[in-house]
């Protein structure tokens, strides 16, 4: 069976956890494909609550087998230590379930350090990266230094390299950042000691996935962050260091474009980013509070990585036209509807003003869309609670309105609705791919 890509379509945090999870009950393979422990994939099954930052979202399937795929940069202590976690809550991790990328990347304690060193180097300036030294571990990769999981299976040679590429390192901590620098002995048999646990889950995943799709099984692409962090296409230099579009996940995993059917492009009903860079419809009010919750429930606007507060705002459609257009999307899936709900009116961004012009196109430059004002429409919100709505004839009016509106704004029809954090608060359609589907089958030779 052909593949599906799930995309954030914002700045990341778009709920594509539940939505990953729910495609994944369908799926034998699901495979992570870029991004690194920066990101927090959060997965609510009944009463249980799991935050995943490497390992795949459908690890909590026993069916599935999970990837991470080459395009990842992976922290050996913080996959180690999940692992770990998942195992005492009775999840099975092991190596027959879960397989790391022999290509995929390396982020070591000095690659933290310097992020950090960098960061505050910049002042006001800074990129509001979350220091897990995703950025330093990508460079390394660019400039052909870095340390790949391939590394870990020769122990000898990789306690060696670890040493060396430290002592590299410390030189560029103290003469440039002015930092302390590490000890190469320490960082080495610590590393060593994760090397000799994930040895075991090392392989060839490129194969294991090729090996899947000749098979006819169904694989399930999981990105992380999302498409306005995409180191080419998003809002540069705020970005992330990888490609969170569907491209990446055919570079970050090693396959073919001819093999990928459905291409999911995941929208929360409003507007949120971390960290720096331009936002139009950033809402400092109580507004933008009551969007952002109060942080005492896990599904509030705080990251599941960092826990930083998130910058809420509403639903920009300029910037959700523009994802629809990187990616090709053949659906979408709308989080997050409920927390909608009490509000007497709802606006949507539909074009910016820039010095007096309409833009209706995403601009290519942060700067330019620093000075953009948002263009709004205005449409009656609902006072009904919604998290038991099945289907969207369970919807009251004007939530059914802002969906279809969304739809517009994507070209895409809505194949989930979540209403709800849970599995079972979700609306499915799968008229919505049946209808793309139609529309692929009819299209003129």
């Amino acid at each position: 069976m052909p593949a599906t890509v799930i995309v954030g379509t914002q700045w990341g945090d778009e709920g594509k956890g539940k939505i990953t999870d729910l495609l994944a009950a369908e799926a034998h393979i699901v495979a992570r494909y870029n991004g690194g422990d920066n990101a927090g994939h959060t997965v609510t099954v009944g009463e249980d609550i799991f935050a995943l930052h490497l390992v795949p979202s459908g690890i909590l399937y026993p069916h599935t087998t999970c990837l991470i795929g080459n395009g990842v940069v992976v922290n050996p202590r913080t996959l180690s230590r999940e692992i770990e976690e998942l195992a005492k809550r009775g999840v099975d991790v092991s190596p027959e379930r879960l397989k790391l990328s022999a290509r995929a990347h390396l982020i070591m304690p000095y690659d933290i350090a310097l992020d950090g060193a960098a960061e505050k180097s910049l002042g006001e300036g800074k990129i509001g990266t979350t220091k897990r030294g995703i950025g330093p571990t990508y460079g390394d990769k660019a400039a052909r230094v870095g340390l790949r999981s391939w590394d870990m299976l020769d122990e000898r040679a990789f306690v060696e390299k670890v040493r060396a590429a430290v002592e590299a390192k410390n030189a560029v901590l103290e003469r440039i950042y002015d930092q302390p620098p590490l000890n190469p002995y320490e960082v080495a048999e610590e590393y060593a000691d994760f090397a000799a646990r994930l040895a075991p889950y090392v392989t060839d995943t490129s194969l294991v996935l090729h090996e899947a799709l000749r098979a006819g099984k169904r694989v399930l692409c999981e990105g992380a962050q999302g498409t306005l962090l995409d180191l080419d296409h998003g809002t540069y230099p705020f970005v992330t260091s990888s490609s969170p579009i569907a491209g990446g996940a055919l570079t970050g995993l090693g396959f073919g474009p001819r093999h990928i059917e459905r291409i999911v492009g995941v929208v929360k009903a409003f507007q949120t980013r971390v960290g720096a860079g331009p936002m139009p419809t950033e809402l400092l009010d109580e507004v933008g509070d009551r969007l952002r919750g109060t942080g005492e429930q896990p599904w509030d606007e705080y990251g599941t990585t960092t826990g930083r507060p998130r910058r809420c705002g509403w639903l920009d459609g300029v910037a959700l036209r523009y994802a629809a257009q990187i990616n090709g999307l053949t659906e979408i899936a709308i989080t997050k509807l409920d927390i909608l709900t009490g509000l007497e009116t709802i606006k949507i961004c539909v074009a910016y003003d820039y010095r007096g012009e309409r833009l209706e196109s995403f601009p290519a430059s942060a700067e330019v869309l620093a000075e953009c004002r948002p263009i709004y429409e205005e449409w009656p919100g609902w006072s009904e609670d919604i998290r038991g709505a099945r289907a969207l004839s369970d919807l009251p009016q004007a939530a059914l309105d802002y969906v279809r509106r969304v739809e517009e704004l994507a070209d895409a029809s809505a194949a989930f609705v979540s209403v709800g954090p849970g599995r079972q608060e979700t609306i499915r359609r799968q008229e919505a791919r049946s209808k793309r589907q139609m529309e692929v089958q009819l299209w003129p030779e």
